[in-house]
C-alpha cells in the first residue's frame, strides 16, 4: 500500500478525472502497477461464465439479458446441463466456475446447495465464485434468513468465493435511476464484508458510462477502497463500460478515452486492492492490451462462455492463445493463475 500522505482524497481524484492529461494519468497508473507487480506478468484465469437463468424479477433497466417469467426465451438449466457445461470446462484446464443469473422468482437457496454439493463432489479442482450480492440477497429474503445464514449454507455446499457483481455504480441515486429494484449499496457492501469474514475472497465491480456523474464514479472507488480497509477480501477490481444495445435504458457507451481514464484512476485510488483488471469483453482485445500500460495487469478470464454482455450484442471474443500473444506482444510475460491469484503457469 502506498503511504498515506501520497494517497488521493475523493476531491483530488475527481480533479485528476476530469481535467487529469490521460497520458499523465497513465503515466501514474502504470508506475503504481510496477511497484505492486513488479514482476511484469499479466495474468489470467481459464473460466466459463454459466447464466443458469435469464428469468430476473430486477429488470434492470439497462440489462439486455433477463426475461420475465413466461417469456418464450427464458429459461432456467437443469443440473445435468450445467454439470456437462463444467465437465467441458475442466476438459480444456479451466479451474474457475462463474455462475451467475436472475433473481428467479421461485428458485431456492436448496436447488443451490444441491447443485453445488455436487458440482464439488464431480469436479473438486473446479474455484466454485458464484452469485452475486444481488442474488445472495433474493435468496436471504425469500427465505426469511440472513445475508451470513445464506453464506455460510452455500460455502458450506461448496461456493469457495464471491464475484462482485451488481455493483453498477455503489450509489443509491444511480441504482435508483437505472436498478431501482436491486439492493442498494450497503447490502451489496454487507454482502462482501459477510464473505470476506468467512474466509471467502471476494471481486469489487464497476459498470459506468449509463447516468452516473464523475463525482458519483468517485464516490464508487472510495467507497471500495474504504469496504476494504474494513475487512473486504478483493482480490481484484474490475472496471467496464455500459453497453447500451438491445436494453430500455439505451443511450451511449464510454469511449475509449474515458475508459482507460477510470482505469488509470482506479490503479491509483485502489492502492490496497491487489489486482485491477482490463475488461477485453467489452473493450476488444486492442484497448484491454492498451490498458495493461494505464494500470490493469490482469485480463480476468477466457471466458469459455459469456451471455449477458453478448446479449447486448457486444461480443468479442478471446482464444487462450490470442490472449498470451496479446500479452507477450505488449511485452509483458503472460501467466495463467487461479481465482486466488497463484500463478499456475508462465507463457
Amino acid at each position: 500500500m502506498n503511504g498515506a500522505s501520497t494517497r488521493l482524497d475523493r476531491q483530488q481524484a475527481l480533479a485528476l478525472l476530469v481535467h487529469g492529461d490521460l497520458l499523465a494519468l497513465g503515466r501514474r497508473a502504470d508506475a503504481t502497477r510496477q511497484s505492486m507487480h513488479p514482476d511484469n506478468r499479466v495474468t489470467f484465469v481459464v473460466d466459463r461464465n454459466v447464466n443458469y437463468t435469464n428469468i430476473c424479477e430486477s429488470r434492470c433497466s439497462f440489462c439486455a439479458f433477463y426475461r420475465d417469467v413466461d417469456a418464450p426465451d427464458a429459461y432456467l438449466l437443469d443440473h445435468e446441463t450445467i454439470f456437462a457445461k463444467v465437465a467441458e470446462l475442466v476438459e480444456r484446464g479451466g479451474t474457475q466456475l462463474l455462475m451467475q443469473g436472475g433473481l428467479h422468482p421461485e428458485q431456492s437457496i436448496e436447488y443451490f446447495e444441491a447443485l453445488f454439493q455436487e458440482i464439488k463432489q464431480r469436479f473438486p479442482s473446479i474455484q466454485n465464485h458464484s452469485l452475486s450480492p444481488a442474488e445472495i440477497c433474493h435468496l436471504a429474503d425469500r427465505h426469511g434468513l440472513t445475508i451470513s445464514q445464506v453464506l455460510v449454507r452455500l460455502q458450506q455446499a461448496g461456493l469457495d468465493s464471491v464475484p462482485g457483481g451488481g455493483a453498477e455504480i455503489l450509489v443509491n441515486e444511480v441504482r435508483q435511476a437505472i436498478s431501482p429494484k436491486k439492493i442498494g449499496w450497503e447490502r451489496w457492501k454487507d454482502v462482501m464484508l459477510v464473505a470476506a469474514s468467512l474466509g471467502m475472497p471476494t471481486t469489487a465491480t464497476m459498470m459506468f458510462g449509463s447516468r452516473e456523474t464523475p463525482e458519483q464514479v468517485v464516490e464508487h472507488l472510495f467507497r471500495v477502497r474504504e469496504i476494504q480497509a474494513g475487512g473486504g477480501s478483493f482480490t481484484a477490481f474490475i472496471p467496464w463500460t455500459y453497453q447500451p444495445g438491445n436494453t430500455e435504458l439505451g443511450g451511449y457507451s464510454a469511449t475509449g478515452v474515458e475508459y482507460l481514464k477510470v482505469l488509470a484512476l482506479a490503479r491509483i485510488v485502489l492502492d490496497n486492492v491487489p489486482n485491477i483488471q482490463a475488461s477485453w469483453v467489452t473493450q476488444g482485445a486492442k484497448l484491454a492490451q492498451v490498458a495493461l500500460f494505464f494500470g490493469a495487469n490482469d485480463l480476468g478470464g477466457t471466458m469459455l462462455e459469456e451471455n449477458v454482455v453478448a446479449a447486448a450484442g457486444c461480443c468479442f471474443r478471446m482464444s487462450q492463445e490470442e490472449m498470451i500473444d496479446l500479452v507477450r506482444d505488449a511485452g509483458f510475460i503472460a501467466a495463467q493463475r487461479t481465482t486466488t491469484y497463484q500463478i499456475l503457469r508462465e507463457y
